[in-house]
């Protein structure tokens, strides 16, 4: 089966077309701008893109079409970041799904509506070709309410949704599944914590394969120190800048654009602020020191949530690639027994591995992650499976 794996961002359509019995990727590619030009042609200065997603669409067709060779798609899947409490699966999409995920737009203002237009642009241009929906929240749907629930008055959950729902769960997962593949660990016996580190972070504790406690929260602002986003902070710093004239667009962009690595660094690329923090700058070491000692403090909260975790696992971007990230994070974590093997945690490798030594307590695995193989798997399972209906 050939499916086309889309994530839409609002001016941007990353894509991906997979072979899912091969295991193989055929065309991938992103088309950027979108929205932002004239779409072609024009006068000096001006910045090009496509009109739309639906003239973005026309040119991915242009660029895919040598790589499927005559063949035909069979479907579409669709990364969605919040499903909300309606979605705990990947569903196939019609009408009604498409104004369902875009009631939700408002959990998800930088994402849902993003994920709307692709989902209809596709519907134009491809009427009668299934698409599926795959929702990044689905996963921590298996959450225990007291791990989900604010301590705020009721009403605000009844109301307006507002409760913790979690992010990244795709990729958590198919991190899950592959880790303990690799431990031979059935993953109904799977105890684990799993930091997703990339631009955006997040680390999740798994219960018997499940999710069960997840550092993301109502939007992906809550958690780990980011690239731009702050993460965990007191609540009452806003209400202190509301009455300091601080209007909710300024907080807004402090905390989702300014924070993080970049307001501590000055840079959000985890390579150069570890580049600075090793040639002597104060502040990249700070920021260092402030990303892996909250990490680690979510670490150690989740390995009790899980009744003692079978593996510590790290993934995306940063987890799979800045061993010295990694070792920052280990030294914090004596108390567990965690260690890691020198050599074997600055090898690189796309391969799953352990990076522990002998003698730590527990496992450490880089597993990469793929989430555009999840979805396209996902997307395959619903549409081979007819009955499984939105």
């Amino acid at each position: 089966m050939l499916v086309l794996v889309i994530n839409s961002g609002s001016s941007s359509l990353k894509y991906q077309v997979r072979d899912v019995e091969a295991g193989s990727v055929l065309a991938e590619g992103l088309v950027e701008k979108i929205g932002t030009g004239s779409g072609g042609g024009g006068r000096d200065g001006e910045i090009e893109g496509p009109r739309d997603h639906a003239e973005a669409l026309e040119q991915i067709d242009e660029a895919i079409h040598a790589a499927l060779g005559g063949r035909a798609l069979d479907a579409v899947g669709h990364r969605v970041v919040h499903g909300g409490e309606r979605f705990a699966e990947p569903v196939l999409v019609n009408n009604e799904i498409i104004r369902a995920i875009e009631r939700l737009n408002p959990l998800a203002p930088l994402h849902n509506p993003a994920a709307v237009l692709g989902l209809r642009a596709i519907a134009k241009k491809w009427p009668e070709l299934p698409q599926v929906a795959v929702f990044d929240t689905a996963f921590h749907r298996t959450l225990p309410e007291y791990a989900w629930r604010y301590a705020i008055p009721d009403e605000l959950y009844a109301n307006h949704g507002i409760r913790r729902y979690g992010f990244h769960g795709t990729s958590h997962e198919y991190v899950a599944h592959r880790a303990a593949a690799l431990l031979d660990i059935p993953l109904a016996e799977f105890d684990a914590v799993i930091a997703h580190l990339g631009n955006g972070a997040s680390v999740t504790a798994i219960r018997g394969g499940e999710s069960v406690d997840t550092s993301m929260g109502f939007t992906p602002l809550e958690g780990l120190v980011m690239g731009t986003r702050s993460g965990d902070l007191d609540p009452s710093i806003l209400v202190f800048l509301g009455r300091a004239g601080w209007s909710p667009e300024d907080l807004d962009s402090m905390l989702n654009r300014r924070s993080g690595l970049k307001g501590l660094a000055g840079n959000n690329d985890m390579r150069s602020v570890v580049e600075a923090a090793e040639a002597g700058d104060a502040k990249a070491g700070m920021a260092l020191a402030v990303a892996s000692y909250r990490l680690a403090k979510y670490i150690g909260g989740y390995h009790v949530a899980v009744g003692g975790a079978k593996a510590l696992v790290f993934t995306a971007g940063i987890g799979e690639n800045s061993h010295q990230f990694r070792t920052l994070v280990a030294e914090r974590l004596g108390a567990l027994g965690v260690q890691l093997d020198a050599g074997l945690n600055r090898e690189r490798s796309k391969e799953p591995r352990v990076v522990s030594g002998p003698s730590s307590a527990i496992p450490v695995l880089v597993v990469p992650t793929d989430e555009e193989r999840a979805i396209a798997e996902a997307t395959a399972a619903v549409v081979n499976h007819p009955s499984i209906a939105p």
